[in-house]
């Protein structure tokens, strides 16, 4: 399985559809961005981004894997870390705390 991989110096990103566009440029099939790329705003469900980022990825049937420590967020709020759990039993968005945990799952 082809993996694309964000870098974690950058900006934050603002739109997903240019992140599918190089992951295509690439021919992967998941897609991996380091939780420091992200907005804060990405992490509070209200704002609707997290919905919007996941369902673009599966629109583009790429995989999603959020790569890094989200446990603040998780203590934050219930419901992402309901989001997170369930997120994780799925094949399409993940959330891994480390490149071990990922090549754990199979990529």
């Amino acid at each position: 399985m082809s993996v694309f991989e964000v870098p974690a110096d950058g900006p934050v990103i603002d739109n997903a559809l240019d992140v599918i566009g190089d992951a295509f440029g690439t021919g992967a099939e998941t897609v991996v961005i380091p939780v420091e790329r992200l907005d804060p705003a990405f992490f509070d469900l209200r704002t609707g981004i997290a919905g919007e980022m996941f369902q673009k990825f599966v629109n583009y049937r790429l995989r999603l894997v959020i790569l890094g420590d989200v446990g603040a967020h998780v203590a934050a709020s219930n419901a992402f870390r309901d989001l997170v759990r369930e997120s994780n039993r799925g094949r399409h968005v993940w959330f891994v705390a480390n490149r071990a945990e990922l090549a754990a799952r199979g990529t």
